[in-house]
């Protein structure tokens, strides 16, 4: 661990840190619908989009409304992609002549990208068309991206407002999402990665010959405008197989800072939305607070653990940190950093192998994942995930003080608890029961790249990735049929199946009123209940997932210490 290491983490969260306030200002006058300075250009286009839809944009809806539309629209684009990936060979922008996917791999991938998980069993510069990747894996990177900021705008006014029977409207929330919020910094940060080398074009593959005569095909196409969504919509899909660890996604250390810049921007900025939703800015800093703990945890973790290195490299005279799988251009720190925020939200994007990390260099990123990926989150999911974790800390403390707990002047009630419950028990069932079946089939078995406990966090960690709706992986899990389908099925439950539980609870708070304030409430804005929140977060998560993490991670760490290696 170096001081320019620990210099390159602070520098890029200060740069998040000072552009929450205003970033989540702007998004709190968006999502009301007031004037800002984009409002000249897409105001009309909005208005626009609403009459060519039949959107009645004053029309509200209730909890169980918002969620059909959540889920209708899913589902439709969830079948438009799968049927685009089956006939992409006979569509234009193709001029490496891709053929079209198997039908088990577009299902899986076209659940993938619906639900913001991005999980890749294919490499996109050998499957997938100019077509595909433009129109319908980044069209799903902006609207996936969009509903989850839309779904936490609901639950934000499901707070903030009193006895009142509707959340908003699906349908102008994500249009103004995406208008608004992504296509803007997206066209921006699009525009700095095209000067930093990324390739932005339709131009067919380049072939060049090296210096040993080989021939080598360099791979072309609008990576620039993919690259930003994917990172700023923590959706995490590369262009490339090897991500933002291929020179061209991430050619330089500049290109490296705007990527982890990106990942970070909306769902932390969603926390200052919320302060100024509620009209109590402490609040928003709370919940900040508890992320950003819980992330400069991680990180140093993480960071420790690769700089401390390989014993069994070290017991070979080799001293040093773990540079495998790792860039040069990079580093082990800036690898670790990349490794803890594309796991703290849901993004998936990586600039190293995770597969390469140390046993417990590994398990942060998979813990990061097990707790919900609150830790920030992704765009607008991290923070409706926080919120249920909120929900369950107040309903202890109202217990503690021997009281009805409450949380902004509502009471929560058995209700509200038992959806926050439902939510949180989602990341449990779809990622511990599929793990544990493919842990004892042929099929689930037959592509595993290691044995023993590094074999098994293969598993473990495809389907954390998965349900948390993720998509970063251990590299040395390979398809098949069996697996393309249980983690479609995996990925498809963690995203919709939790929906409707966090609109039911946003539904039941709105139609709340306030109550008093009494010197018997929690305060919900001090230390003690950012310390409780961060408690019940890690205890949750140590419960859930700490059996499973014994056999997998934890285990391989102390067989290393003894010389094994897996």
């Amino acid at each position: 661990m170096t001081i320019v290491g620990w210099l390159q983490a602070a520098l890029i969260f200060a740069l998040v840190c000072a552009c929450v306030k205003p970033v989540g200002a702007y998004m709190a006058r968006v999502f009301e619908g007031e004037r800002v300075v984009l409002s000249p250009v897409l105001v009309p286009l909005e208005r626009g989009l609403y009459r060519i839809c039949r959107i009645d944009a004053a029309r509200e809806q209730g909890w169980m409304a918002y969620a059909f539309s959540v889920l209708a629209f899913s589902l439709i684009g969830l079948v438009y992609l799968y049927v685009l990936l089956r006939v992409q060979a006979f569509l234009p922008l193709n001029p490496q002549g891709f053929g079209n996917l198997a039908p088990d791999l577009a299902w899986n991938t076209a659940v993938s990208f619906m639900t913001n998980t991005n999980w890749q069993f294919y490499s996109g510069e050998s499957t997938m068309s100019y077509l595909s990747q433009m129109a319908g894996l980044a069209w799903h990177m902006f609207v996936s991206a969009g509903a989850g900021i839309a779904i936490a705008i609901a639950v934000i006014r499901g707070l903030a407002r009193r006895s009142a029977a509707t959340l908003g409207n699906f349908w102008v929330d994500m249009t103004r999402a995406v208008l608004y919020v992504l296509l803007p910094i997206s066209i921006v940060g699009a525009l700095l990665l095209l000067w930093q080398g990324v390739p932005q074009n339709f131009a067919a593959y380049t072939t060049a010959t090296t210096l040993e005569g080989a021939k080598q095909s360099i791979p072309q196409g609008p990576m620039a405008s993919m690259e930003i969504i994917k990172e700023l919509g923590t959706n995490g899909g590369g262009y490339v197989n090897a991500n933002s660890a291929s020179p061209w996604e991430n050619p330089t250390g500049f290109s490296n800072l705007i990527e982890l810049f990106a990942i970070f921007l909306i769902g932390a900025s969603l926390t200052y939305t919320f302060g100024r939703y509620v009209k109590n800015q402490r609040q928003g800093w709370a919940l900040f607070a508890a992320m950003t703990t819980l992330f400069v945890g991680g990180f140093t973790v993480a960071y420790w653990a690769e700089a401390a290195g390989n014993p069994i490299v070290h017991a070979l005279g080799v001293l040093g940190g773990n540079m495998e799988g790792k860039e040069t251009r990079f580093g082990i720190a800036a690898s670790a950093l990349f490794a803890t925020m594309t796991t703290a939200t849901s993004c998936g994007a990586v600039n190293a192998m995770h597969d390469s990390f140390t046993a417990l260099g590994g398990l942060i990123p998979m813990f990061n994942m097990q707790v919900g990926e609150v830790i920030f989150g992704g765009v607008g999911s991290g923070f409706y995930g926080m919120i249920e974790f909120v929900v369950l800390t107040v309903f202890i403390a109202g217990l503690m003080v021997g009281r009805t707990p409450e949380y902004l002047g509502k009471k929560i009630e058995r209700r509200e608890v038992q959806y926050a419950i439902l939510a949180v028990l989602v990341v449990t069932v779809f990622s511990l029961v599929p793990a544990s079946i493919a842990s004892i089939l042929p099929a689930g078995l037959a592509t595993l790249n290691n044995a023993g406990p590094h074999g098994f966090s293969e598993i473990l960690y495809a389907y954390t990735s998965g349900v948390n709706n993720n998509g970063s992986a251990f590299a040395g899990l390979g398809p098949n049929p069996y697996w393309n389908v249980s983690m479609g099925v995996s990925m498809l439950f963690g995203r919709l199946a939790e929906i409707v539980p966090v609109l039911a609870l946003a539904g039941a708070l709105a139609q709340k009123r306030a109550v008093a304030v009494t010197a018997g409430t929690f305060g919900t804005t001090s230390p003690i209940f950012v310390v409780l929140l961060i408690g019940v977060i890690l205890i949750v998560g140590a419960l859930t997932f700490f059996p499973a993490d014994a056999l997998g991670p934890i285990v391989e760490h102390l067989l290393t210490l003894q010389g094994k290696q897996f």
